[in-house]
């Protein structure tokens, strides 16, 4: 959880998995839509990776990374239990 928390942190990262809510893309991709080096983009990508948060997959000469929604799902449920906890202790 901790390692999801700190990936989200960053807004360059929140950027890359809006993107990535959309469809499949490559770092190049990536580096594009956001005029980032391709060294910043593997940093950032590598963060989310290791972190669950996406997932990626080969074609041909390249790599495509997509969102991995279970790892969201985990995240929104922590938050909803937190939540809903202190909502019962306030009644």
């Amino acid at each position: 959880m901790s390692e999801t928390l700190k990936a989200i942190s960053d807004p360059i990262r929140r950027n890359i998995l809006e993107l990535l809510k959309e469809e499949k893309k490559s770092a190049g991709d990536i580096a594009a839509e956001f005029h980032l080096t391709g060294a910043t983009v593997s940093y950032h990508l590598s963060q989310l990776k290791k972190a669950g948060l996406i997932m990626e997959s080969k074609y041909k000469n390249y790599i495509y990374y997509e969102l991995n929604a279970s790892v969201f799902e985990e995240v929104l449920m922590w938050i909803y239990e937190l939540g809903g906890q202190k909502n019962e202790k306030s009644r």
